[in-house]
C-alpha cells in the first residue's frame, strides 16, 4: 500500500512525504527540524522510517531543514549537480548521491523518477514516484508547463501540482515590480489559471486524487482555488495543501493485481520522455 502526505507545502517551506509498506522517502525539506518532526508525527510518520531523500532545487524553501534532518538520521540525499553546487556545504559528502535530472533511483519498491523542468534554479527537477503499479508526481515551482511536466500529469494516478498564485492578487498586491515579474515571468511559478490549464489538458482517466500545492501566502488563498477547480473535480478527489500544517495521510492502493510497470527515461535535448508499458497477469 502507497501513503502520502504534504507535510509543509507553500512559499514558506516544502516537504513531500511517499512510502510503500512503511519505508519512505522525502521530497525536500524546506522547513526546520523541529517543524518537520512534528508535523511527522501528526500524520503518524516516523523519520527512522525515511530511507532517502531527494532534493528538487536549491532555494531555501526546499533545503532549510536538511542540514540538521540528514545529519541526525544519517540519510542519504539525491540531487543534481547544479543543486548541489548550490548547498554543498550543508551535507556530509558521504551522504550526498549526484544524479542526472532524468535519472531513476530504486529505494527500496520504490522507483524515483527525475522529471527536469523550468525554474530559476542551476539545475532543478520534479520527482514521479512509482511502485511499479501506482504513479504520484510531485510537480512544484514551475515556471512554465514544459513537455516533460506534461507528461508526468498524464501518468499520475496521484498528483501534487503548483497553483501559486492568483492573478489579480498578484498584479494589485504589495510585491514590488521585479519580484511580480520573477513570479510569472516564465521561471518562477504556476498561477491559479494556468495550473487549471495544464491539468485540463494533460490529465488522464487514470488520475485519481488531485492535491494543489505550494500556495502564496500573499497572493493566493485556499478558498480560491477550491473555487477554480472544483467544478473540474468531478472524476477525481480534490484536495488543497495549507501552508501551516501537513495535509492527512492518504493511502492508495491499486485495484489491479499482479500488474508489471516500466517507465522508460530517456533525455532528448531538454525534453524528457517518458515511455509506460503494462504487463497484466491477473484480474480483479
Amino acid at each position: 500500500m502507497i501513503q502520502y502526505c504534504a507535510l509543509a507545502s507553500g512559499s514558506n517551506g516544502n516537504s513531500y512525504y511517499v512510502s510503500k509498506n512503511g519505508k519512505g522517502i522525502l521530497i525536500d525539506i524546506g522547513i526546520n527540524s523541529k517543524q518537520l518532526h512534528l508535523r511527522m508525527a501528526s500524520v503518524g510518520v516516523d523519520p527512522c522510517s525515511i530511507e532517502a531523500i531527494f532534493i528538487t532545487h536549491e532555494h531555501v524553501d526546499h533545503i532549510a531543514g536538511l542540514s540538521v534532518f540528514t545529519k541526525k538520521y544519517q540519510i542519504p540525499v539525491f540531487m543534481t549537480k547544479g543543486t548541489y553546487e548550490s548547498c554543498a556545504h550543508l551535507i556530509p559528502a558521504y551522504l550526498i548521491n549526484i544524479i542526472a535530472s532524468n535519472s531513476c533511483v530504486q529505494i527500496g519498491e520504490l522507483a524515483i523518477y527525475g522529471i527536469p523542468k523550468i525554474h530559476d534554479a542551476k539545475e532543478p527537477c520534479s520527482f514521479l514516484v512509482s511502485d511499479g503499479k501506482t504513479n504520484i508526481a510531485v510537480l512544484t515551482d514551475l515556471g512554465s508547463v514544459c513537455a516533460n511536466v506534461q507528461r508526468a500529469i498524464s501518468l499520475s494516478d496521484i498528483l501534487i501540482l503548483e497553483s501559486n498564485y492568483d492573478e489579480f492578487m498578484l498584479k494589485n498586491g504589495r510585491y514590488p515590480y521585479y519580484l511580480k515579474n520573477r513570479i510569472s515571468g516564465g521561471m518562477g511559478h504556476l498561477s491559479n489559471s494556468i495550473c487549471l490549464k495544464a491539468l485540463l489538458e494533460n490529465k488522464s482517466a487514470r488520475l485519481k486524487h488531485l492535491i494543489l500545492g505550494h500556495l502564496s501566502g500573499e497572493n493566493n488563498r485556499v478558498d480560491l482555488v477550491y473555487e477554480t477547480f472544483a467544478a473540474h473535480s468531478t472524476t477525481f478527489t480534490l484536495s488543497v495543501a495549507e501552508r501551516h500544517q501537513a495535509t492527512s495521510l492518504y493511502r492508495y492502493e491499486s485495484v489491479e493485481i499482479h500488474r508489471e510497470q516500466s517507465l522508460q527515461v530517456e533525455k532528448i535535448g531538454e525534453t524528457i520522455v517518458v515511455q509506460e508499458s503494462y504487463f497484466l497477469s491477473g484480474s480483479i
